[in-house]
């Protein structure tokens, strides 16, 4: 009788680890947990009731009563903190705003510190955009030739103004997302002249000029464009999309002038960058799931072209995969809720879950 041959090969089936969910979670290499997340918010000065901002599915501009709120679920959810943006309901050419004790990003500060205490990180924008009435992230100014330019050096002063005015409010951490020359050094010493050494700076250390900012610039009403002489677009500050050694040596500058963690901008594009960045520095990495790239999910799980619980989880995980300590994205509440989250494998399988809270 013939006898049917024992197969010997492959010895190495790595596929036995992909068996069950109970096998992907024990060897599962990247995780999401609700520590590493942070909620970016909104607050609009003079809402009588949140307003929905259309191109961002499911986000709001609070009011400040619907922020308190939304900062206490974002801390009974675990989260590591939530980064907030103030949009006032008046605008001038110098962002002045911005560190008026009573505007409503510092006065949204105080309330939200009040709110959740140290139960997770308050961490607020700095930056003009939100608060000039040109969009720009500083003031304007001429260059040698007389063109209107954003004038480096003179933003650096209202960003010391800025970070003092946010450390008074109570905020844990201040994100440099400008993209200013020396901004991060500015702000070091503005707090520490104040005695705030205990304020984090977080640097926008690589932030791209990209595509995927315009459902964000609705959301904080930008006026970006709205003073034909100044500058179109931001390219003239903002991170080349081309470039990576030049932001790594932006990032460079950053740490050495004090940043204590910093941050890419947007991330789904740019996890090259992510991943470069986490190999050239010490200090925390975090990167931002930016507006653009959250819309693009919404819209197409809504015509149903894509399944909207598994890309959302799947982004997420490519960004920590990449080496991202911290992630800010607008999913944030929404996955630390989940008592599980199915990590993507193959078409058609539900997974065990990955959400350790």
């Amino acid at each position: 009788m013939t006898q049917t041959p024992v197969a010997r090969f492959p010895t190495a089936r790595p596929r036995r680890w992909r068996a069950t969910p109970a096998h992907r979670r024990l060897v599962a290499e990247t995780t999401l947990h609700a520590g590493a997340l942070v909620l970016p918010l909104f607050v609009g000065e003079d809402l009588a009731e949140p307003a929905p901002i259309p191109s961002m599915p499911g986000v709001v501009r609070h009011t400040r009563d619907s922020l308190r709120a939304a900062a206490e679920q974002a801390a009974d959810a675990g989260l590591g903190g939530v980064m907030l943006f103030g949009v006032p309901a008046a605008k001038d050419c110098e962002g002045s705003g911005a560190w008026d004790p009573h505007g409503i990003l510092n006065r949204a500060i105080a309330d939200l510190v009040g709110t959740v205490g140290d139960a997770t990180l308050v961490m607020a924008d700095l930056c003009l955009d939100e608060f000039t009435d040109h969009g720009h992230c500083g003031v304007l100014g001429a260059d040698g030739a007389g063109r209107s330019v954003v004038d480096n050096d003179a933003t650096l002063g209202r960003y010391a103004l800025m970070a003092q005015a946010q450390a008074a409010a109570g905020a844990h951490v201040v994100g440099t997302s400008g993209m200013m020359d020396g901004q991060v050094g500015a702000v070091r010493d503005a707090l520490d002249s104040d005695g705030r050494h205990d304020v984090a700076v977080l640097a926008y250390a690589a932030k791209y000029a990209s595509a995927f900012y315009g459902p964000f610039r609705e959301a904080v009403d930008s006026c970006l464009g709205a003073d034909p002489s100044g500058p179109a677009d931001r390219a003239s500050y903002q991170q080349d999309p081309a470039n990576v050694r030049e932001a790594l040596r932006e990032v460079r500058l950053d740490v050495a002038e004090g940043a204590d963690a910093v941050m890419v901008k947007p991330a789904g594009s740019y996890l090259d960058v992510v991943a470069a960045v986490r190999a050239a520095v010490e200090v925390p990495v975090a990167a931002y799931q930016v507006s653009g790239e959250m819309a693009m999910v919404e819209a197409a799980a809504e015509r149903g072209w894509i399944d909207r619980d598994r890309a959302i989880t799947e982004t997420l995980l490519s960004i920590r995969r990449a080496g991202a300590d911290i992630v800010l994205t607008y999913w944030a509440l929404e996955v630390a809720r989940s008592a599980t989250r199915p990590i993507p494998s193959r078409v058609g399988a539900v997974s065990g879950g990955t959400l350790q809270s």
